[in-house]
């Protein structure tokens, strides 16, 4: 019997073979009950920027931070340190979630604020 957390992992696991064979740098984003996280990783899995609900700079002004709004701020933030970085595409690893909702609000927010993927 397989749990939530390992079918979304099992889920997770042909996307991330995908994207090292690009390899490109990748954005993936892993979204609890409480907080969403993005990271930018190198394909040598070296992280090139982070950003999180966790983080006051991210979460100061927001209603709460397990919202689309939380989870939008997060794209743009985790987008134009990826670009400080050097970083202009990137390929999306949504984790084994599905695509709607908070991980789109951060996807969409992430293209906006300049990422290509």
């Amino acid at each position: 019997m397989m749990n939530k957390k390992e079918a979304r992992l099992r889920r997770a696991k042909s996307t991330r073979a995908h994207i090292q064979r690009l390899a490109v740098p990748r954005l993936s984003v892993h979204r609890s009950g409480q907080h969403i996280y993005a990271q930018v990783f190198d394909p040598a899995g070296k992280v090139l920027a982070a950003a999180s609900t966790l983080q006051r700079s991210v979460a100061e002004g927001l209603q709460g931070t397990k919202n689309l709004a939380a989870a939008a701020a997060v794209g743009r933030v985790v987008a134009e340190r990826a670009r400080a970085a050097g970083v202009e595409s990137v390929a999306f690893d949504r984790s084994g979630f599905r695509y709607h909702g908070r991980i789109k609000a951060l996807a969409d927010a992430a293209r906006e604020a300049g990422l290509k993927f």
